[in-house]
């Protein structure tokens, strides 16, 4: 499998809900099915049904985090040294040339993405058609809604 870019921050956000997962979702749903099976009857007890379905979700989200962890490629922004373009883990100021909205996004992983937090994928069409831009460049870009032209401001390493 190919390696995954991570911030340092999603790297971390992604091993503390595996903490969570194991030592507190899994062990409450461990306990939920044990107090079904109690009951009696598991043909008809929908309690023992949903508990076993919330335990195949935890397990699988366990397993796929532990994936993603073990083919993390782990960036650290304030590292890069990317002499002004645009590169993972950058945060980009732009300004939209077509109504003159001027927004700031940080480029992350799939996993950290949150457009209200400023954080857009490295796979979306705008962080695709930012990549290697410096300030002053213009970049073109096809969005859902049609060609959109974004100048870059500024762009950081924080």
């Amino acid at each position: 499998m190919n390696q995954i870019p991570i911030t340092v921050n999603g790297a971390e956000l992604l091993k503390q809900e595996l903490q969570r997962l194991r030592s507190v979702d899994r062990p409450n749903v461990i306990q939920a099915i044990a107090e079904a099976r109690a009951q009696g009857d598991l043909s008809e007890n929908a309690e023992y049904d949903a508990a076993k379905e919330r335990q195949s979700f935890i397990e699988g989200r366990i397993a796929e985090i532990e994936a993603k962890l073990s083919n993390a490629m782990v960036i650290d922004p304030k590292t890069l040294n990317a002499e002004g373009r645009c590169v993972f883990g950058a945060t980009v100021e732009v300004e939209d040339l077509d109504n003159g909205d001027v927004s700031t996004y940080q480029i992350v992983g799939d996993d950290e993405a949150d457009i209200k937090k400023g954080k857009i994928s490295i796979g979306s069409p705008i962080a695709r058609g930012l990549i290697g831009k410096t300030a002053g460049d213009v970049a073109e870009v096809m969005a859902p809604g049609g060609l959109r032209s974004y100048e870059v401001l500024d762009v950081q390493y924080i």
